[in-house]
């Protein structure tokens, strides 16, 4: 597509340099704007018409600033920041040169572009990450009721936080100081669970007739937020053009540091979306119990390299077969009866 404006942006959290390009005309402009006057920077940006291009690296402050660019009309490209930088053929750095390294990585068609999710999928993402956040706030308070009711004589594990065990903690005698945190961390507990139940009937609702949350789900071991997690983090998966590069996406791809006959393997890359491995690797608990074929694996790995090592390479595995229902439209089931076909045919060891 032939762009008639194309827009380098340097952004920050308070500012942005913008350096800008008419194709009519050829005039180069950079400007320099403040992120306090929404209004000055949704009209510089109402100045351009036609195909308007703007590239900015990837951040965690710019959502707002695309949904802007997005309600104008214009088309927002996200960069690798790091693989920007590499490009740089000088070494002095500041605002304005960075935006021309990005205006002229996007005149040249050399901009290293990421993939945006839709906003869908933007959007449950970001409850997928605030459901977590809200369980990790619920552990700790567990953690420390667990902590002050065995410090008071009261070692009931799990059975702490029944009806029963909640009535023995409020009854055990402490100390003035422990009782207020005992009172303060049960106050918060209740409406923590209550958001965590509204956080996950929200992501039921957009479950709902989703054909690939349900084929996904008919997989042992993946449930609803795991599906969600995957579909979503994934779509589209026509953009993946091999297992091997759904595992990097992922990050579960093997770091290595070889020279000479010196071969070094490392652990996972760890690029990419945290919740999702986070997810996987929780899936990965559950589904070799339910499949014959990963729990083997599982348990030959668990052999020679350990727990954690054989967890997340079964994670690995349940992240490929997951891309495999996806890419193919296939349930579990399907799966299954081809991987039988495959090691029956003639032919193949």
């Amino acid at each position: 597509m032939n762009y008639r404006v194309y827009c380098g942006v340097d952004f920050h959290a308070r500012q942005q340099t913008i350096c800008s390009l008419t194709t009519e005309d050829g005039v180069v402009s950079t400007h320099e704007l403040k992120h306090h006057n929404k209004a000055e920077l949704r009209s510089f940006y109402a100045q351009f018409s036609g195909p308007v291009l703007v590239g900015l690296e990837a951040s965690g402050y710019s959502p707002w600033f695309e949904y802007l660019l997005e309600e104008l009309g214009h088309e927002v490209w996200l960069g690798d920041a790091t693989e920007i930088r590499r490009r740089a053929r000088r070494r002095q750095k500041n605002d304005r040169r960075d935006a021309e390294l990005i205006l002229d990585l996007l005149i040249h068609d050399e901009f290293p572009r990421i993939h945006r999710p839709t906003p869908a999928s933007r959007e449950i993402l970001r409850m997928l990450r605030y459901r977590h956040k809200l369980v990790k706030m619920r552990t700790t308070i567990k953690n420390s009721l667990q902590a002050l009711a065995i410090q008071s004589g009261l070692s009931l594990r799990a059975h702490l936080f029944t009806q029963v065990g909640l009535q023995q903690l409020r009854s055990v005698s402490m100390s003035p100081v422990m009782q207020f945190q005992r009172d303060q961390w049960l106050q918060a507990l209740e409406p923590l669970n209550q958001r965590i139940v509204e956080s996950v009937t929200w992501l039921k609702q957009q479950a709902t007739d989703d054909e690939r949350i349900l084929r996904l789900r008919t997989h042992p071991g993946i449930g609803l937020l795991t599906a969600l997690g995957i579909v979503h983090t994934l779509e589209p998966v026509s953009r993946f053009g091999n297992q091997r590069k759904v595992a990097a996406y992922g990050g579960f791809d093997p770091c290595e540091r070889s020279s000479g006959e010196q071969k070094r393997y490392l652990g996972i890359s760890k690029a990419g979306s945290r919740l999702l491995r986070f997810l996987v690797v929780e899936a990965s608990h559950a589904a070799v119990k339910g499949d014959p074929e990963l729990k083997r694996f599982y348990l030959r790995l668990q052999h020679r390299h350990g727990r954690s090592k054989a967890r997340v390479a079964v994670a690995r595995k349940l992240l490929i077969r997951s891309y495999i229902l996806l890419r193919d439209g296939i349930d579990y089931a399907e799966f299954c009866r081809r991987a039988v076909v495959a090691r029956s045919a003639p032919g193949v060891t």
